[in-house]
């Protein structure tokens, strides 16, 4: 009788851990960024705005879809080809998600506002995490409610670090490390900007968790981090833009994540370049030696990513609207802007060297890199229409044209399927996909 007893609550014992480990679901985070997909704002962990898939030289116009809102981050597309995309709507849904091949909306939830601000991230099992207003929720596919863990501010676009975890920043300067898998902090949260002691705290108002939203598209000061973080997934190393309070202009900030039982944030280097702020994140390099990053100047600039000293500028003429996208070899595409056109340059280790422009092409958004040299990005077509560009990244040259239906002004970046499908969301809010 009690071997029987025994027996009936092992079986118990392990049918509940099997219905705990379904309703959890492995987070996937060990191999999210070879699973394929485009798994966060800027594709991987360094930003580099580049896919390892070998992107077609012929696409054609698939499908569109209205979103309801302003859309000024791009798509994330997960390893099975969902989509994901978060938009700026005054009410109802700001969250939807739908299948590549036919459009269909999977799901469009309404979470806290301020969600726009930064893209969701996806891992291997296409759970997404997307920050709104003092949280950072995570979802599964099907749109159902994983976790939510209460933060000061909004998050950003986040990240996977080398061992898993979720790391992203604020715009009001707090990093918080979590488990994917639970929400739970892996340590405390680290304020770039000290809150108020617990004595100044009874006179002190909370800053309200939306403050300084509206500036975070500009990067400028009422927004003091205003983009994704770039992480070395083999040391550590993320590297970020601050505008610290009270200063002339933004630092490029460089700090230490470390993880295991004895988790912690250091500080690594700072400095001071960002005339004017910045409305663009920072890349890291393939081999982790450099970090680039633009500025509302029109400054192009090269870091090092060991020491924070400049290793050169380069003068785009205008400002960029989002991040360059760098290639393995060092090729970089900036992104577009009111007076922007296409054009490459490479590191040449002491400066940037042009490879090509194309003066006759007005570029309106931010590039996505492939393998078999192939690029996409979205230019001016007409007075005020949008046409994808696909072209030869080697030369620039223009390997084909296709109009998006409708779509006028601005594009928030270019992203690339699993599959090799190109997605853009227009600022105005429609995504546009090519296959």
């Amino acid at each position: 009788m009690r071997r029987a007893l025994r027996s009936s609550a092992a079986a118990l014992a392990t049918i509940s851990a099997l219905l705990l480990a379904a309703c959890g679901g492995d987070s996937g985070t060990e191999n999210v960024f070879g699973a394929g997909g485009w798994p966060g704002m800027h594709a991987d962990a360094r930003n580099s705005d580049t896919s390892a898939v070998t992107g077609s030289r012929s696409l054609d116009f698939a499908w569109s879809r209205p979103i309801g809102g302003p859309t000024p981050t791009r798509a994330t597309v997960a390893a099975n080809g969902q989509i994901f995309l978060t938009s700026q709507t005054e009410q109802g849904c700001n969250l939807s998600s739908f299948q590549m091949d036919s459009g269909r909306k999977r799901f469009c939830n309404g979470i806290g506002p301020g969600a726009a601000t930064g893209a969701p991230v996806v891992d291997a099992a296409a759970n997404v995490y997307v920050g709104e207003e003092g949280a950072m929720s995570s979802f599964n596919e099907y749109g159902q409610l994983r976790w939510r863990t209460p933060v000061t501010g909004t998050p950003q676009s986040a990240q996977f670090t080398g061992d898993g975890n979720l790391l992203f920043v604020t715009q009001l300067g707090q990093i918080n490390v979590l488990d994917p898998q639970t929400g739970f902090k892996v340590l405390p949260s680290y304020d770039l900007i000290p809150p108020a002691s617990y004595t100044q705290g009874v006179n002190v108002a909370p800053i309200p968790n939306g403050q300084g939203l509206d500036a975070c598209f500009d990067g400028t000061s009422a927004c003091p981090v205003a983009n994704s973080p770039a992480i070395d997934l083999d040391n550590g190393r993320f590297v970020l833009t601050f505008w610290r309070p009270g200063a002339e202009q933004a630092d490029l900030v460089a700090m230490w994540y470390r993880g295991g039982n004895d988790a912690r944030i250091d500080t690594d280097w700072s400095t001071t370049i960002l005339e004017d702020g910045a409305g663009s994140a920072p890349v890291l390099s393939a081999d982790g030696r450099t970090v680039y990053t633009g500025d509302n100047a029109g400054q192009l600039w090269a870091v090092d990513a060991a020491t924070g000293e400049t290793k050169w500028s380069y003068d785009l003429g205008y400002r960029p609207l989002g991040s360059p996208s760098v290639s393995a070899d060092g090729l970089i595409i900036p992104a577009g802007g009111e007076e922007g056109y296409l054009l490459a340059l490479q590191d040449r280790g002491d400066g940037a060297e042009s490879v090509w422009e194309r003066g006759d092409l007005a570029q309106v958004g931010a590039a996505a890199q492939t393998a078999g040299s192939t690029g996409y990005t979205t230019v001016r077509d007409g007075d005020d229409g949008v046409a994808l560009l696909t072209f030869d990244t080697a030369t620039g040259e223009t390997l084909d044209q296709d109009a998006l239906p409708g779509a006028t002004g601005f594009t928030a970046g270019t992203s690339i399927g699993p599959d090799g499908e190109v997605l853009t969301p227009t600022l105005i809010g429609e995504l546009f996909v090519l296959q």
